[in-house]
């Protein structure tokens, strides 16, 4: 069973959900999927069983040796990557149009490394995550190469959780192709409501059942009534309301999941919701 948290906009609360989902279950195997800025991983201790390079494109490179200055390959180029046969690997994209045009086969494309993966090994279970080089783009692939990761180790667990990144973006489209179910997590303002339709209309070309939590829903109940209005009139069910509570903050700020924190009353909320999603999804 694989439970794909997303949001449309960044800063909705996934990774706090997540990791109080993850230690309201027994087994479990965690992905992080927002490569552009992981931060999952902070909430737990543990040892790196596995890491492996990751290589996400490629670059061109030019033979000095071979070159003979004609310029083609710098007036061919639409990122303006090649100056003097000199290639800046900042602004190349790999799409090979100097290879194709240099007439003396002086370029090549060579695999860029872009990313270190990691298979960590938590108290509360399995982590996959990466960690990506400076001026790396996150993408798709390297998604479904950390959900590929995990697969030896999904045989032993009841349930994987991905915590997606945020927008409607490849590396959304790669953290909820194939998963069982997806959690939508928005909170009660405009540009919520608006992000939380765009990631519902993407979600919706998928085979996953959408669900939706309202985050920090007691701040503007006026906009919580408008998102519970659209998910009805969508046929969406909202399985968790989290009311705002100033502790979240604690446990960031202290890296502990906030089921840390018995007075919490987001916990609370978090609890509630599981206990749907495992009765009813799980």
């Amino acid at each position: 069973m694989e439970l794909a948290v997303l949001s449309g906009k960044g800063g909705t609360g996934k990774t706090t959900i997540v990791a109080a989902l993850s230690e309201l279950h027994q087994s479990i195997v965690k992905v992080d999927c927002d490569v552009d800025a992981p931060n999952l991983y902070l909430f737990y201790d543990g040892e790196n069983l596995e890491k492996q390079d990751f290589f996400g494109g490629k670059k061109a490179v030019i033979d000095e040796n071979t070159c003979i200055h004609c310029g083609a390959c710098d007036v061919v180029c639409k990122f303006k990557a090649i100056k003097n046969a000199f290639v800046d690997p900042y602004l190349c994209e790999g799409c090979g149009a100097c290879r194709i045009i240099c007439s003396v086969n002086a370029i090549r494309l060579v695999d860029e490394k872009t990313a270190d993966t990691y298979i960590k090994e938590t108290s509360q279970g399995i982590l996959s995550r990466a960690s990506m080089g400076i001026g790396a783009d996150g993408s798709g692939k390297l998604i479904t190469k950390l959900r590929k990761n995990v697969k030896s180790y999904e045989a032993n667990n009841k349930l994987t959780i991905l915590d997606g990144s945020p927008g409607i973006g490849c590396s959304v489209i790669a953290s909820i192709t194939g998963v069982d179910v997806a959690l939508l997590v928005t909170e009660p303002t405009m540009s919520g409501l608006n992000d939380l339709k765009r990631i519902v209309e993407l979600s919706r070309n998928f085979d996953a059942k959408v669900l939706i939590c309202i985050n920090k829903y007691d701040i503007n109940q006026n906009m919580t009534t408008q998102i519970e209005t659209y998910a009805i009139e969508n046929g969406l069910e909202v399985v968790g309301k989290i009311p705002f509570d100033p502790l979240v903050m604690v446990a960031i700020n202290q890296l502990k999941p906030i089921t840390e924190y018995p007075e919490s009353i987001a916990k609370m909320a978090i609890e509630e919701m599981w206990n749907i999603l495992k009765l009813n999804f799980f």
